[in-house]
């Protein structure tokens, strides 16, 4: 059976189900599920553990092995799986068949699956698992759901918030739920029971929209033109290694113009797999490509190139700057790819380009200091 993680505190209260699969790549909401899973079986008698834990070459008879041992200092067991992997493969998913076909009272087997992919919930032991156990999916949460998901956070520790503070915590942390989680505690903390208003909450916040590698080339990805600004700017301030923010660069462009190539003999799919795209990520990959073609991929990586070089103190420039610069353009505009000068940018002719490609244009004001280098000249934005 399939469940909404807002049914599992309700679920637990019955009798369990003899197997959970909990899967899905949003890393606190699934912690959270699993440690309520654990504790529920805790209070229902299933005192001892076992922990076993997927890898390359994994011996499946350890699960079958694991089900049938006797416990030593109790009556019943949980048995933790821990699958890092997309796919577990024809003898994995036999194995969990055959556990689901005659699952014992005294096991109760916690499967998670962080990474699992789509294709892979249609797989046999998938459906044999559904027949019989609970699965439960966690998602990023973005927009209303992440609103209502602080404010019920706060509202089970007791506070009481009044209109808009929810939305306000949402826009400070930025999708990081646990700088969420985080910050409620803190809340909870500071004012304990009661009532919380936008002052309370505005002088007890931090900003914490941290961001790390991966952050800026899904928003560059994304077109998000005004996120990607910010997040360059809080990795620069925290100190981050400029070679690194280039080596997330590259490897994006690489796997984005090798995708780009193969799409153009109908290999897209195989490139993919092979450059090891998930599937949550597949269709934002696919759309920024329909904004950047093969060649002006393979120039943003020439580009790549002279910022190893200026990073390595070979030639002159700040390194940043050269940086900005790249994920900027990573953003694309809506116009066909043209060499550095071949046509003029007019001013506010850039942010009509980016609204007819979709592209959410940089706050008003905010010129690109990083727009300096590069193969598209751009302007003011103001």
């Amino acid at each position: 059976m399939r469940i909404q993680i807002q049914q599992l505190a309700g679920n637990l209260k019955h009798k369990l189900a003899p197997v959970y699969l909990l899967y899905g790549d949003e890393p606190l909401q699934l912690g959270e599920a699993a440690v309520a899973v654990q504790e529920a079986a805790g209070k229902q008698g299933f005192a001892e553990r076992e922990l076993l834990e997927y890898e390359p070459g994994f011996d499946w008879g350890r699960l079958t092995a694991a089900a049938a041992a006797r416990c030593l200092f109790s009556d019943r067991k949980l048995i933790k799986l821990w699958l890092d992997t997309a796919r577990i493969g024809r003898e994995g998913g036999e194995a969990v068949r055959a556990y689901c076909r005659e699952p014992s009272a005294d096991n109760l087997l916690l499967i998670l699956a962080p990474g699992l992919e789509r294709r892979e919930l249609q797989a046999k032991w998938v459906q044999e698992l559904d027949r019989i156990g609970i699965l439960l999916q966690v998602w990023p949460l973005e927009g209303r759901r992440l609103t209502a998901w602080i404010e019920q956070r706060l509202r089970e520790r007791g506070l009481h918030p009044e209109p808009g503070v929810a939305e306000l915590l949402s826009e400070r942390i930025e999708g990081n739920l646990p700088a969420a989680a985080q910050e409620v505690e803190k809340l909870r903390l500071l004012y304990g029971a009661g009532d919380l208003d936008r002052e309370q909450l505005t002088s007890a916040i931090s900003d914490s929209a941290r961001y790390n590698l991966f952050d800026l080339t899904d928003a560059a990805l994304d077109g998000n033109r005004a996120r990607v600004h910010r997040i360059v700017n809080t990795l620069a301030a925290e100190g981050t290694a400029p070679a690194l923010v280039l080596w997330a660069l590259a490897r994006e462009l690489r796997m984005l113009a090798a995708v780009s190539h193969a799409a153009q003999r109908g290999g897209t799919a195989a490139a993919l797999r092979t450059h090891k795209v998930w599937e949550s990520r597949q269709s934002r990959v696919l759309a920024a490509l329909k904004r950047l073609s093969t060649e002006y991929l393979q120039d943003l990586l020439v580009r790549c190139a002279a910022a190893d070089r200026n990073i390595k103190g070979l030639t002159a420039g700040d390194p940043w700057q050269a940086l900005a610069a790249i994920a900027d353009d990573l953003v694309g505009v809506g116009v066909a790819y043209a060499p550095y000068g071949a046509f003029p940018i007019k001013p506010g002719h850039r942010k009509n380009q980016e609204r007819s490609a979709g592209v959410s244009p940089a706050p008003a004001g905010e010129t690109s200091a990083f727009r300096q280098s590069g193969r598209l000249r751009y302007v003011d934005l103001a």
